[in-house]
């Protein structure tokens, strides 16, 4: 089965955002990574990984807690940053050739919390005036309701942990280390639900008063 047959059509991209606030419309962005997946051995499985270092936007707001949780020093010449419109581009481009590559017909966001994410990504489309985005503008996969129903927990650390797999707290907040433990742990789920009989789903069983004769 091809990952276009598996979700209809759609290819799922894992992508974190590191931000300088909760505020979608006034915050910058500091940190993007994306994930592209691939179905492996009838598995769906981490492909290919990238990561952008952001400058802020013109008049972005940088709270300065926000700094502190993540880390991120936006003075610090070795993060070698780009503009936003730039890292847009660029990790849009490569959305739109893996989604071609792999015979679907558009990309939707998996990410932990996904609609923070989305929420920031719509705001830096609109901000630069980015005609069309290779993303759904309002569906997307959140892992941490995925992993509430398949571990009982919704913290991303917890949730890794809970599936066997293993999460470094010192890494965490950055936005290519988030990413690939929210792919590896999406990619674990849709997994083991296929492992345990939901997909593909069993064909109901024909209706008596409607079969054929």
């Amino acid at each position: 089965m091809s990952i276009a047959e598996r979700f209809r059509g759609f290819l799922p991209v894992v992508m974190d955002l590191e931000t300088g606030g909760f505020e979608a419309a006034t915050d910058a962005i500091l940190e993007m990574a994306l994930v592209t997946l691939k179905m492996e051995d009838g598995k769906l499985v981490r492909d290919q990984s990238y990561e952008y270092h952001i400058k802020p936007f013109a008049g972005g707001r940088l709270d300065p807690k926000a700094l502190e949780f993540t880390g991120i020093d936006v003075t610090d010449p070795n993060r070698e940053a780009i503009r936003e419109i730039e890292a847009f581009k660029a990790a849009f481009e490569i959305i739109r050739q893996d989604v071609k590559a792999k015979g679907c017909n558009r990309a939707v966001l998996v990410a932990h919390n996904a609609h923070f994410d989305l929420g920031f990504i719509n705001q830096a489309i609109s901000r630069n005036n980015i005609k069309r985005s290779p993303l759904h503008p309002f569906s997307c996969m959140d892992t941490a309701t995925l992993a509430g129903l398949a571990y009982g927990h919704t913290v991303l650390a917890k949730a890794c942990k809970l599936s066997g797999m293993e999460f470094d707290g010192k890494l965490a907040h950055s936005a290519l280390y988030d990413t690939e433990k929210t792919a590896e742990l999406f990619c674990r789920i849709v997994n083991r639900w296929h492992e345990l009989g939901g997909w593909p789903l069993a064909t109901p069983a024909t209706d008596e008063r409607t079969a054929e004769v």
